[in-house]
C-alpha cells in the first residue's frame, strides 16, 4: 500500500510513567510550579551547554526567539489548541526568555503551559457535541498536514471546524478497517477521554522536561534533557521490548513513540518500523481486535506488545510526523532478542552475467557492536563487529568468495572503535575519520595494522537509514578508493554526543550556594532540601545529552548533514535536503578541514565507475524490476510532496489499494541467480542491482 510520509516539525520529548487517576469533568486543575532542585538543574544545564556544547553558543534574543518557538511547536505542533489570540499574547515572552532563563526564572513556561492544559481541555469537552452526526464521507475535501503552512486559528470556531476535519480524517481510518459508525464514534470518545485525563496527571517534572528540551534543541537536535522519570521509562520499555519486538519505546504527550530500533529483531528485520514512528494501536494475534493505545502510559502498552516469543502482534503504526492520516498495519512475530541477531550475518549468492557466474557473497551490518564487558573481563573470544566480520569473510573465501557487498542498510552507528578497526580489514594502514572537539583541537583515528584482511572486489550498499558509525565506515572506503558506494545517500549525522549525569553538578552548585552569605530563610531551605535530597537519592536531576565534537572524513569533509554520496545512486523517495540530518531544525553546519595525510589504494578507477554506470543505466532503461523500482520511488515522492490527504472515503478506499503486483513483474524478470536465492533477490531491488554491479567488478578484475 502507498503511504504518505510528511516529513513535519520536531516533537519534543515529553516522557510520563504516570498511574492513571480517577478522573471527573468538575476536578479542578491543580496549580503547577517549579520544584525545589529545577532551578539548580536548569543552571547547571546552561552552564554546561554554554561551556561544553560543541557549537559554543550564549543565550541570547535570537536564541530566545528560536527557544519560544520550540516551546509553542511542542505543546501544540498541528495548531490545534492554542487560538491566535493566545499566541499573541505570548509574543511579549519571545526576546525575555534569555533573561528568564539566566535568571533561573521558570514562570512563563508554567504560564503558558497552563493555557496549554485550558485549551486541551476545552477541545476534548467539545469531543462529543462533534461526533453526534455522523460525516457526509463521499464530499470532497481534504486534510492538509503541512502544520508549518497552517495559520492559527482566530476564534473557537475555526477550530471547531479544524477538529470536525481532524475527527473526520480519524474516522476514515475506522471506516477502512470495518467499524460501523456506532463502533468509531465509541473508539474516538475513549480516546480523547483518555488523553484529558493525562491533562489533569500532568506535573511539574512534565512542565519542566518539556521547557529545557526546548531550551537544549536549540542548540542542535541530539542535545536532550531526561528527566528522572524519562530516563526510568527508556531504561523499562528497553528491557522488556527486547522480549517481544525488539523496539525501546518512550512516550510523547498522549502517543507511544519507537525511539530506537534493536538491530536484529523483529522490528528490524521488517524494515518498517522506524525511529519516531507512533504505536497507536496493537491488536493480538492475526484475529484479534486493535485496541486504541492512544492516551495509554508508556509501560501499559509495553505489556500490550509484550509476549511469548512465536507469538504475533499487530501494530497500527503513523509514520513520523503524520499525526492524524491513516496508519499502516504492521505484523510481527515476537521472539527473544540475542546477541546472535544483532550481529553481522553472511549469506554467498551466485549471480550469472552472459556465460559467467560468479560466487558473491554478503556481510549485513545491523550495527557497530562490541561486548565491553567481556573485553574488560578478559574474555578471549568477545564478540564484535570486526571480529566477527572477520571470521565472516574467511568462511567466505573457503567458500570460493568472487567479490564482497557490505550491506549497511539500516546501520544506525554504534561504536566509532569498531568503524575504524573494520575499515582496517580492506585499507592499510592510515587515517580512517577525524574528530574536531569543543575546542576546536583535532584528532585523527588511525587503522595502525598495515595488513589488508580482503583486498578483493568490493562494495557497500547504504541508505538514508544508514547515519553515524557507517558514514564513517562507508565514507573512509570511498576515500581510500577501495570500494564502491552504491545506493541512497546516508543519514549525514556527523556529530558526537556523550550523556551527562547532572546530580553532581546539582549538588555542587547547592554547596556553593550555601557557602554564601545573603540568603533568606526560605532560599536556604530550599537549597539544604535539594542538597540532602540528591545525597541521599531521594531527588534525582536527570541526565544532559549533549554534543561535544564532530566527526570528519580523512579528506576533511565533514559527514554532517551531507553525509555519504554514493558513487551510483539508486532511485530513492527521499529528499536528502528535508529527510534526514539536513532536514532538521539547528542541526549544526556541513564544514571541512585540512586533509590528513593518506595513501588511496586506487582500486576504483574512474574507468571502472562509467562502466559501473553505464550497465546501471542500462538497467534503468531495459530491467523491469528496476522499472517497477522507479515507478514506486516515483509514486513515494508525489506522496510525500502532496501534503493534502483526501477526507472522501472512496478516493482513501482507492488509495488504500495496492494497485500493482509487484512480484508477478519480478517473477517474470531476468533470472540472475538459483532457485534458492531468486525469492530474496525478488524481493529486494536494492540488493539486486549491487549484486549485478559487484559482478561486473569481478569480472572487470578478472578479465
Amino acid at each position: 500500500m502507498r503511504r504518505k510520509i510528511q516529513l513535519v516539525g520536531l516533537l519534543i520529548l515529553l516522557a510520563f510513567g504516570l498511574r492513571p487517576v480517577a478522573f471527573s469533568q468538575t476536578e479542578e486543575l491543580k496549580s503547577l510550579s517549579p520544584k525545589e532542585e529545577h532551578p539548580q538543574a536548569l543552571f547547571v544545564t546552561l552552564t554546561l551547554l554554554e561551556q561544553y556544547h560543541f557549537r559554543r553558543l550564549s543565550l541570547s534574543d535570537s536564541m530566545s526567539s528560536v527557544i519560544f518557538d520550540n516551546y509553542i511547536g511542542a505543546l501544540d505542533p498541528t495548531k490545534s489548541y492554542f487560538l491566535k489570540s493566545d499566541v499573541a499574547y505570548f509574543e511579549k515572552y519571545r526576546d525575555q526568555l534569555d533573561n528568564d532563563l539566566r535568571n533561573s526564572n521558570l514562570d512563563v513556561a508554567y504560564q503558558i503551559f497552563s493555557i496549554y492544559r485550558e485549551r486541551a481541555l476545552e477541545r476534548y469537552r467539545k469531543i462529543s457535541r462533534l461526533l453526534i452526526k455522523e460525516f457526509d464521507f463521499s464530499r470532497d475535501e481534504y486534510y492538509d498536514t503541512d502544520f508549518e503552512k497552517v495559520e492559527w486559528a482566530t476564534s473557537r470556531e475555526e477550530l471547531d471546524e479544524r477538529w470536525r476535519v481532524i475527527l473526520k480524517n480519524q474516522s476514515i481510518a475506522y471506516k477502512l478497517s470495518g467499524k460501523e459508525w456506532h463502533e468509531i464514534t465509541k473508539s474516538l470518545k475513549n480516546r480523547y477521554n483518555r488523553s484529558r485525563k493525562l491533562v489533569y496527571q500532568y506535573n511539574s517534572e512534565d512542565v519542566f522536561e518539556t521547557y529545557l528540551n526546548s531550551v537544549t534543541q536549540a542548540f542542535d537536535p541530539h542535545t536532550n534533557y531526561f528527566s528522572p522519570i524519562s530516563s526510568e521509562n527508556f531504561q523499562m520499555a528497553m528491557s522488556l521490548s527486547l522480549e517481544g519486538i525488539g523496539a525501546r519505546l518512550s512516550q510523547r504527550l498522549d502517543y507511544t513513540v519507537v525511539a530506537e530500533i534493536v538491530p536484529g529483531g523483529p522490528a528490524f528485520k521488517s524494515k518498517q518500523l522506524h525511529k519516531d514512528d507512533k504505536i497507536i494501536g496493537v491488536a493480538q494475534g492475526d484475529d484479534g481486535e486493535f485496541i486504541d493505545v492512544i492516551g495509554w502510559r508508556l509501560d501499559d502498552v509495553v505489556q500490550k506488545i509484550r509476549g511469548p516469543k512465536g507469538s504475533v502482534v499487530r501494530l497500527q503504526i503513523l509514520k513520523k510526523g503524520d499525526v492524524n492520516a491513516l496508519p499502516d498495519t504492521l505484523r510481527l512475530v515476537r521472539e527473544k532478542i540475542k546477541l546472535e541477531d544483532e550481529a553481522a550475518q553472511a549469506e554467498l549468492i551466485p549471480i550469472t552475467q552472459g556465460n559467467e557466474t560468479f560466487n558473491l557473497g554478503i556481510i549485513t551490518i545491523p550495527s557497530f557492536y562490541i561486548n565491553f564487558e567481556d573485553k574488560n573481563n578478559g574474555v578471549q573470544d568477545y564478540k564484535s563487529t570486526t571480529r566477527d566480520v572477520r571470521k565472516l569473510i574467511t568462511n567466505l573465501k573457503d567458500r570460493g568468495m568472487d567479490g564482497l557487498l557490505i550491506d549497511l542498510r539500516y546501520n544506525g552507528g554504534g561504536s566509532l572503535t569498531e568503524a575504524i578497526e573494520l575499515t582496517g580489514l580492506f585499507i592499510p594502514s592510515g587515517p580512517v575519520v577525524q574528530v574536531k572537539n569543543i575546542d576546536r583541537s583535532v584528532e585523527a583515528h588511525y587503522d595502525r595494522d598495515s595488513q589488508i584482511f580482503y583486498d578483493g572486489p568490493l562494495a557497500v550498499l547504504t541508505n538514508r537509514y544508514s547515519a553515524s558509525a557507517s558514514e564513517i565506515f562507508s565514507g573512509a572506503i570511498q576515500d581510500y578508493k577501495r570500494g564502491v558506494i552504491l545506493g541512497e545517500n546516508s543519514f549525514g549525522k556527523g556529530t558526537v554526543q556523550n550523556l551527562i549525569d547532572l546530580d553532581r553538578y546539582v549538588m555542587g552548585r547547592t554547596m556553593d550556594l550555601l557557602s554564601k552569605p545573603q540568603k533568606s530563610e526560605r532560599e536556604a531551605t530550599s537549597l539544604l532540601n535539594t542538597y540532602n535530597g540528591i545525597k541521599s537519592g531521594k531527588i534525582r536531576v536527570g541526565q544532559l545529552k549533549m554534543t561535544l565534537a564532530k566527526f570528519y572524513r580523512a579528506t576533511g569533509s565533514s559527514t554532517q548533514k551531507q553525509g555519504v554520496q554514493p558513487d551510483i545512486s539508486f532511485p530513492s523517495p527521499f529528499d536528502p535536503d528535508t529527510f534526514g540530518e539536513s532536514g532538521r531544525e539547528n542541526a549544526l553546519p556541513w564544514d571541512e578541514i585540512s586533509s590528513a595525510p593518506f595513501n588511496p589504494t586506487n582500486e576504483i578507477s574512474e574507468e571502472l565507475l562509467d562502466n559501473l554506470y553505464a550497465l546501471y543505466l542500462d538497467d534503468i532503461t531495459n530491467d523491469k524490476v528496476m522499472q517497477q523500482l522507479v515507478k514506486e520511488v516515483e509514486e513515494t515522492r508525489t506522496d510525500i510532496l502532496d501534503t493534502r490527504i483526501s477526507l472522501n472515503l472512496d478516493v482513501r478506499r482507492s488509495e488504500s489499494e495496492d494497485t500493482d503486483d509487484m512480484s508477478t513483474t519480478i517473477s517474470q524478470s531476468e533470472v540472475l541467480t538459483s532457485d534458492e536465492h531468486r525469492e530474496k533477490l525478488s524481493e529486494d531491488a536494492y540488493l539486486r542491482e549491487s549484486l549485478k554491479l559487484l559482478a561486473k567488478m569481478v569480472k572487470s578484475k578478472v578479465g
